[in-house]
């Protein structure tokens, strides 16, 4: 399976951005997708995911400003990215894992401007 992230671009703090990923083939309702980013300088965290049945976990760091969504008959996953700030900025990438799998997307950047 491949994933194709979009969405990623310049925003100024506070403002909103939509992120979303899709999957090559079907993905199973056993498989969790997700959400991580890398700062320039430091480790790639975790944003957050979700599993087939709609169970969503967030890092603290984002939790009431972001929302990840799934629709498993498109197989994509959303980011729904609101109150965006500078600390934001990074290259977030896509992931599906879970009953086999372990693949990542190639990457969008976002870029929150102060």
């Amino acid at each position: 399976v491949q994933l194709q992230a979009s969405g990623g671009g310049l925003v100024q703090a506070g403002g909103s951005l939509r992120l979303s990923c899709t999957a090559s083939k079907t993905i199973s309702i056993f498989v969790t997708m997700g959400w991580f980013r890398q700062a320039p300088g430091k480790e790639r965290e975790s944003v957050g995911s979700i599993t087939g049945f709609g169970s969503t976990i967030y890092a603290d760091s984002v939790k009431g400003r972001f929302t990840i969504s799934r629709d498993n008959t498109k197989n994509t996953v959303s980011l729904q990215m609101h109150s965006l700030i500078p600390e934001d900025t990074a290259v977030y990438y896509c992931r599906v894992w879970g009953n086999g799998y372990n693949v990542w997307g190639q990457g969008t950047l976002v870029t929150v401007s102060s």
